[in-house]
């Protein structure tokens, strides 16, 4: 079975998706597509005998649990900031602004940048004062080039000044 959420492979009889927690009762067969009822929008028009049903797709953001070393734990999609107060620059959108509390300030205002892309977490830093870094179950630490997407698997700690969070 496959999670109709985020697409990971469930065990038989699971109750809820290992990887993003949605409860498994949305779930389809992962050897059969789901059946999509026949679109009733526009339709795209390719000559005069044929006419082929517009299907809009909206792709779905994998969710990530992000357990800080402060206790706090968000759940996130899509893209964001963290910092002690983080903020977008001018022209930047971002899904969600994550603000931890880091009394010994090692954590800068607006420390690193994360997202998905094809359903993988990402963390950039935002050329913090004390950098961010990645250390990945079984792997030597990485440290994050400022500017640069760095992959992180679930399970990995990121560290930025003193303060942490694990990727779940």
């Amino acid at each position: 079975m496959t999670c109709a959420a985020c697409g990971a492979d469930l065990p038989p009889g699971a109750m809820f998706c290992g990887e993003c927690g949605t409860a498994a009762t949305g779930r389809i067969p992962a050897a059969a597509p789901a059946e999509r009822p026949a679109p009733t929008g526009p339709a795209l028009v390719l000559d005069d005998r044929t006419r082929l049903p517009a299907i809009r797709t909206t792709p779905t953001a994998a969710r990530f649990v992000l357990q800080f070393s402060t206790g706090e734990a968000v759940t996130v999609s899509g893209t964001g900031l963290i910092g002690r107060r983080p903020q977008a620059q001018p022209g930047e959108e971002f899904d969600v602004l994550v603000a931890i509390d880091d009394p010994g300030r090692s954590v800068s205002k607006t420390h690193l940048e994360f997202g998905q892309e094809g359903g993988a977490f990402w963390v950039s830093d935002r050329f913090s004062a004390n950098g961010t870094v990645v250390r990945e179950p079984d792997r030597s630490a990485r440290l994050c080039a400022p500017g640069m997407r760095t992959r992180v698997a679930r399970g990995s700690r990121v560290e930025m000044g003193e303060q942490f969070f694990v990727v779940s």
